[in-house]
């Protein structure tokens, strides 16, 4: 945004009672900041004085384990190499290579995922589909459920009756809400397929809390768990990630695969292919100790998410559904422009325009909004089944198969039942750092507001 379309914003009538004579908040607000937070702040030079790099990272695959619930944990340098790694050991374990080299395309053309099928949540960023592309393989994205965002298990269900074959299912919990990953699990049982958890936007988050107990952490559920510590995350090395299994081989086959595929030899020997997906000893020494304080991180992002929900909802808008018998980590929060008068806004690939309207506002009007007065919003996940790389990949909802309809290959078609494509056409995510104030949070509401009311525009 150029700083006269900002000025031209901050000067409209609707928000002069909010800011004085065009002024804007006198530090920026973030949508979620990389700083660690409480006990975190000191670990740093503790870690890196007590035992050196080694030990760094090998004590937070310790700390990283025994905190989600899991036996084994390999650091690596993010969450998307670890969704790669885990695919490469499904594939070892279903289709017996883990290289490409047994494929039916010959000698280590094919990837490991040559000619293969695999399940993917469909909202979530496109990192998630990319590894099944490195490996040759095809997603087939799966759409969201109203109640939680996550996998639509009906969905899920419909997706093995058109692809019985299908043997890697992966999932997400977007933004920090589980999804029903029980339900989808016992699908995954039924159907003898693997399930790949990522859990990297919900690390902390809890299912299975119905009846008051504790329940289980995100990312312990799957075959194969998955976190990422990349920037603004809940827990931040600014880089990072997770490979969370109970099976001792597989974690130390990710770790092998991770540091190159150097064999015990007194040479540089390389029998398998390798990746430089380590994880840097300085993010592990970063991270390390941050558990601790992730209790404090969760109270305070849910008392974020409960003070928008108690001042936006009711006729305008609603926030992130809370799936049931769920706990979330409430990392970002998100609200659904939910007016009874439709807003009327138009994007392409990479522009958007909207129109001004009494009674309502554009998702992309209240970004605008908030980053002319300096706090950063943004639009939610845009589903990969929308991304022009994936246009012509397959997407299940609860219409069944998109490539059944004749139109599919027309890139103005879109399905009718479609839930991740209305959360990214209605949705935004709100400020959600942990350092931002009650009082700024409460600015940042007002602006939402405002933008709902533009009596004094026109009358």
């Amino acid at each position: 945004m150029t700083k006269v379309a900002a000025k031209c914003i901050r000067e409209q009538p609707r928000f002069r009672k909010i800011f004085k004579d065009g002024g804007k908040f006198e530090k920026r607000i973030s949508l979620a900041s990389s700083a660690p937070y409480g006990a975190g702040m000191g670990v740093v030079e503790k870690v890196l004085e007590a035992g050196g790099a080694e030990e760094s990272i090998t004590a937070l695959e310790k700390e990283a384990a025994a905190y989600i619930g899991v036996k084994y944990a390999a650091a690596l340098s993010s969450g998307s190499a670890a969704i790669h790694l885990a695919l490469k050991l499904a594939a070892e374990k279903l289709y017996g290579s883990a290289s490409g080299i047994s494929t039916p395309l010959g000698m280590g053309t094919g990837g490991a995922l040559a000619g293969v099928k695999v399940f993917c949540s469909d909202f979530t960023s496109a990192e998630m589909a990319f590894p099944v592309i490195y490996e040759g393989g095809e997603p087939v994205f799966i759409d969201s459920c109203d109640a939680d965002w996550g996998m639509d298990p009906e969905a899920l269900e419909i997706a093995f009756e058109c692809y019985p074959d299908v043997k890697i299912v992966l999932m997400n919990h977007p933004y920090g809400f589980p999804g029903q990953i029980r339900t989808v699990k016992e699908i995954c049982t039924r159907h003898g397929a693997l399930l790949i958890e990522d859990a990297s936007d919900s690390l902390g988050a809890r299912v299975d809390c119905a009846d008051g107990g504790k329940g289980s952490l995100t990312g312990s559920i799957g075959d194969y768990g998955i976190l990422d510590f990349g920037c603004g995350r809940i827990a931040t090395g600014f880089s990072g990630g997770m490979l969370l299994t109970d099976d001792h081989y597989s974690c130390k086959k990710a770790q092998y695969w991770a540091s190159g595929s150097h064999a015990a030899s007194p040479w540089n020997q390389h029998e398998e292919l390798g990746y430089a997906y380590k994880m840097n000893a300085a993010a592990a020494a970063f991270i390390h100790g941050q558990f601790q304080s992730l209790d404090g991180q969760i109270k305070r992002k849910r008392k974020i998410y409960e003070a928008y929900r108690d001042k936006l909802e009711g006729g305008i808008m609603y926030m992130n559904p809370v799936g049931e018998g769920a706990e979330p980590n409430y990392w970002i929060s998100c609200a659904v422009c939910d007016s009874n008068i439709r807003f009327m806004e138009t994007r392409d690939d990479r522009g958007y325009t909207y129109t001004d309207q009494h009674g309502t506002a554009a998702p992309m009007e209240i970004c605008d909004a908030l980053e002319a007065f300096g706090a950063k919003g943004r639009p939610v996940y845009k589903p990969i089944s929308m991304q022009p790389l994936f246009r012509n990949y397959d997407q299940i909802t609860l219409d069944g198969s998109r490539r059944s309809y004749r139109d599919f290959y027309d890139d103005a078609f879109w399905v009718r039942c479609n839930v991740a494509k209305e959360c990214f056409e209605r949705c935004i995510c709100l400020p959600s750092d942990v350092w931002m104030t009650d009082e700024e949070q409460e600015l940042v509401t007002d602006l939402v507001l405002a933008c709902f009311n533009k009596a004094d525009i026109y009358f």
